[in-house]
């Protein structure tokens, strides 16, 4: 009588292995890949940085657009205009003092 010796199925134990490294490979680019959830987490906190500049830069331009309205011909502040003057060129009136 002869004893057989059961080998293991190597075909089994590989195509198991070969599953589970590309579960953990596809599980690694899912978080950290180029379309992964760090990336994501990035993206979305750049987009936030990049709207709060744009609303500082809107209020920015609608003073600016403000000023320029105020300064233009149609409508002229007399006050602005002598504020300008006054800071641009560096200019007083004679009955005043300047203290530095």
């Amino acid at each position: 009588m002869t004893i057989q010796r059961k080998r293991p199925a190597i075909g089994g134990v590989l195509y198991f292995g070969f599953t589970f490294a590309l579960g953990l490979y596809f599980a690694f680019a899912a978080i950290q890949g180029d379309y992964g959830l760090f990336r994501r987490i990035q993206i979305d906190a750049e987009a936030d940085a990049l709207r709060s500049e744009l609303a500082g830069l809107s209020e920015q331009v609608q003073r600016m657009e403000n000023k320029t309205h105020r300064l233009s011909d149609e409508y002229l502040d007399l006050d602005l205009l002598d504020e300008q003057a006054r800071n641009v060129l560096g200019m007083i009136r004679a009955d005043e003092i300047v203290i530095r």
